[in-house]
């Protein structure tokens, strides 16, 4: 589940991270009063106004604005509020900003050099520990690091009794500190880590830290990802969720426990199980086709998830046929076949043809309900005709 920057920061201040002070505002009065708040505590006069949506290049997007007045706030907060900001990680439809943080301006002139590094840390599935993937070239993607400068990123591997503080001082170090700066970073990078535990993260992003020109260290950016599978440790962090954020797709998927992920193919598929899945999208490459989608409705599929299956694939508009391939084992295809028909009935015209593949317990009953219903779908036993079908329908 991915959170908000002012989400995320607010996880990161409860284990001690510095991070600016800031206020969330949903209308241009809050974002004035907030301001005010801001500059009083903070002794600035200048605030940054971001916008609030689950996508990185906000700035290049005019998602972020410096605010050196409240009278540029109020300017400021009236362009961002309601604007569909476009990134290239919102793709070209864009996202309505609901929401704006407005935050204390960190990069004030001073003694020192102000420098942005880059920080994460996320799962490395290869060795199977945890890593934090750092640089002193923060401010822009890990991606265009890696390929222009890949000497400048630094990876250090966390053993599973935790980040240790020899492993803190040797990222201060890399990075170039020194001093206070050096200082701070070891305690940042340690509660960053605490955080990461704590909440069950997927990965932590921080991009950028900014070391200012007072040689503090602050998280000027945030993104968290929360591991879905341990939400239910974390129902103070379940209502942090905003659905808004979210393809309806995957809300209206979660809300009927199927597990969905959008593909860029011509052909929907619905199976029973993950492994059937994956299989089912090879048979539907190796037969000329692209999967639309990964929709696996578990092993309970009935009328009602199926329903929501066939809507969801549905909302597609380059899908031009749906293959769906079910193997009964604790869930009989008869059942199955039985629920195929309701939700079939339930949402009336479908468009694009459906192909039905039965195999496993009462397959040949399951069969038998498909090609007595009445429906104009195709049925197959065996996964070539199955292919063979989908072959015909791209083709």
């Amino acid at each position: 589940m991915n959170l908000h920057e002012y989400q995320s920061k607010e996880i990161l201040r409860k284990s001690g991270t510095h991070v600016p002070e800031g206020i969330v505002a949903l209308n241009v009065d809050e974002a004035v009063n907030a301001a005010k708040t801001i500059m009083e505590k903070t002794g600035t006069d200048t605030v940054a106004i971001k916008a609030q949506v689950h996508a990185g290049g906000r700035g290049k997007g005019g998602g972020v604005k410096i605010a050196k007045s409240i009278e540029d706030v109020k300017k400021f907060a009236e362009e961002i509020l309601g604007m569909t900001l476009i990134t290239p990680q919102t793709g070209p439809h864009g996202k309505l900003v609901r929401k704006v943080l407005i935050e204390e301006g960190i990069y004030q002139p001073g003694p020192s050099e102000i420098k942005e590094l880059y920080v994460s840390i996320l799962l490395n599935r290869t060795i199977g520990r945890y890593m934090v993937v750092y640089s002193r070239q923060g401010g822009m993607d890990i991606e265009t690091i890696a390929s222009e400068t890949p000497n400048l990123i630094f990876k250090e591997e966390i053993h599973p009794v935790g980040l240790q503080a020899y492993q803190a001082r040797k990222i201060a170090f890399n990075l170039g500190l020194s001093g206070k700066a050096f200082s701070q970073m070891v305690k940042f990078m340690m509660s960053l880590y605490d955080a990461f535990i704590k909440n069950d993260l997927a990965q932590l992003e921080i991009n950028p830290v900014v070391k200012t020109a007072n040689d503090d260290i602050f998280a000027a950016d945030a993104k968290c990802i929360i591991d879905d599978n341990a939400l239910c440790r974390h129902p103070d962090l379940v209502e942090l969720r905003d659905i808004y954020e979210e393809a309806p797709a995957e809300v209206e998927a979660g809300e009927n426990n199927l597990n969905f992920v959008k593909l860029d193919g011509n052909v929907g598929c619905m199976v029973n199980g993950a492994g059937l899945a994956m299989a089912t999208m090879d048979i539907i490459k190796l037969s000329g086709g692209d999967p639309a989608n990964f929709l696996d409705v578990g092993g309970s599929a009935n009328a009602k998830s199926v329903a929501a299956g066939f809507r969801i694939i549905l909302e597609d508009p380059n899908v031009k046929a749906i293959l769906i391939n079910i193997f009964g084992g604790i869930v009989r295809c008869d059942r199955v076949a039985t629920g195929i028909v309701d939700a079939y009935n339930e949402i009336g015209n479908i468009p694009v043809p459906v192909i039905i593949r039965l195999q496993g317990t009462n397959a040949m009953e399951g069969k038998k309900i498909i090609d007595e219903s009445g429906l104009k779908v195709y049925t197959a036993v065996t996964l070539e005709e199955a292919a063979a079908l989908v072959r015909k329908i791209v083709d």
